[in-house]
């Protein structure tokens, strides 16, 4: 039966008493009904380890990527199921082959551990990196064009791009990236696509087949109730070929100029290269991936499909967003089009502190003090020379919490100026 959004719905969720969860785009969270499915999962591996792990497993991944598959759009031969979007990018980006002409292209706002693996790569191949700025607010067709105007500028020197990654929604600030046309520049300017859904699946609806894109992958943990860590990897068919093995590398893999003999688990005779290669990344905690279908299962009945939790929580960050700023007498984050917040679960509300170099160090102190003093928390980060926060709306939340957390802000904001002013600064 559908359970009211709001303080109803923490009922059917794990928080203690006092904690009000509003950053629930970092890591999630699971409802009960998921948890129970989690260790039911868990039992059925430690009631008969090798029965299950070596036999039984497969089938059950099936059914998991089955549900993915369907959710996204996407032919079940496209789909795997990895730990997290984070080491999804690195599979991906490691697989290809680079020479010195090459470059990886990204934005100023690409994650930090997928920034960080193209750094490593940069060491290790030589290939070169190169970052298109983004200082918000901008219009779509802003970031669009600054992204052309690179591409140009790359290939006037001869040089090559082997792939551009970019989000679909950025993670500090928390913002929609016209993703859909960055694809359709991808595919006309002959550059690989590959996109960082971390947080798309179950906050924003997608459809891969539509979208076309060359690489995607995106957390299953963080908006759809799966227990961590699970996330979606896909790759189309005219793609699979340059995933030759995961990392780390394990039974999957074939190599090109030496045979392997063996194989760990049974898998079914009809499973192309790409899903065998994906079943297996060595001994760990599958329960996770198997517990996709319980997550749909959960978001349907109780909280009444997609399109609703989709509609409350996008429609709660907007107005919640707002009543913050106005107790804050700042803003939000958005463009005149409006296409940064559209659909949107996450909304960027700035704080009125103006303390020039020292506002990471202010931003360090406001987080832990929510955590210490209020029991929540929220990113708080530095963007364009502002501070401000990201804030997660969900469907056990409502507006009232957006006032809790803007007046707890407010008064840790005017703490912060009232010491400043009072050389306390050694405080924070």
């Amino acid at each position: 039966m559908k359970t009211q959004f709001g303080k109803p719905m923490r009922e059917h969720f794990l928080f203690n008493g006092s904690w009000v969860n509003m950053n629930h785009g970092s890591f999630g969270a699971i409802p009960k009904y998921v948890r129970d499915c989690l260790l039911e999962k868990q039992d059925l591996v430690e009631t008969s380890p090798d029965a299950f792990i070596r036999y039984d497993y497969s089938k059950h991944l099936l059914e998991s990527r089955k549900a993915v598959a369907d959710l996204v759009h996407a032919p079940l031969g496209t789909i795997a199921l990895i730990p997290n979007a984070t080491s999804g990018i690195d599979t991906i980006l490691r697989n290809l082959d680079y020479t010195a002409r090459d470059h990886i292209l990204s934005f100023s706002t690409v994650y930090g551990a997928a920034e960080r693996t193209m750094l490593h790569l940069s060491e290790t191949t030589g290939l070169n990196l190169t970052r298109i700025p983004l200082s918000y607010p901008l219009s779509d067709s802003e970031i669009l064009s600054r992204f052309y105007n690179t591409v140009s500028q790359i290939r006037e020197k001869d040089e090559d791009i082997k792939v551009a990654v970019f989000d679909t929604i950025t993670f500090e600030p928390g913002v929609r990236m016209p993703f859909e046309a960055l694809i359709a520049a991808c595919r006309e300017l002959g550059i690989l696509s590959c996109v960082d859904g971390a947080h798309c699946v179950g906050q924003i609806p997608v459809n891969l087949s539509a979208l076309e894109p060359d690489f995607f992958v995106s957390n299953l943990h963080k908006w759809l109730f799966v227990p961590r860590g699970c996330a979606v990897l896909y790759v189309p068919f005219r793609n699979q070929h340059l995933m030759r093995t995961t990392f780390p590398t394990s039974w999957g893999y074939r190599p090109k100029n030496a045979e392997c003999r063996g194989q760990f688990r049974q898998t079914f005779e009809e499973q192309s290269e790409f899903e065998t290669l994906f079943e297996s990344f060595g001994t760990m905690d599958y329960s996770p991936f198997l517990c996709v279908a319980d997550a749909l299962r959960f978001r349907r009945r109780v909280c009444g499909g997609e399109g609703e939790i989709m509609r409350y929580n996008s429609e709660l960050a907007n107005k919640g967003g707002r009543v913050m700023a106005g107790i804050l007498g700042t803003g939000i984050l958005d463009n005149e089009e409006g296409t940064l917040t559209r659909g949107c679960s996450m909304v960027n509300v700035r704080l009125p502190v103006d303390l020039g170099g020292k506002l990471g160090e202010v931003g360090e102190w406001i987080a832990k003090a929510l955590v210490r003093r209020h029991r929540t928390y929220v990113p708080v980060f530095v963007h364009a020379g502002q501070l401000w926060v990201r804030v997660s709306a969900q469907v056990y939340l409502d507006e009232g919490d957006f006032v809790f957390l803007g007046e707890a802000l407010k008064g840790l904001c005017e703490e912060v100026g009232g010491g400043m002013r009072s050389s306390r600064a050694s405080r924070l």
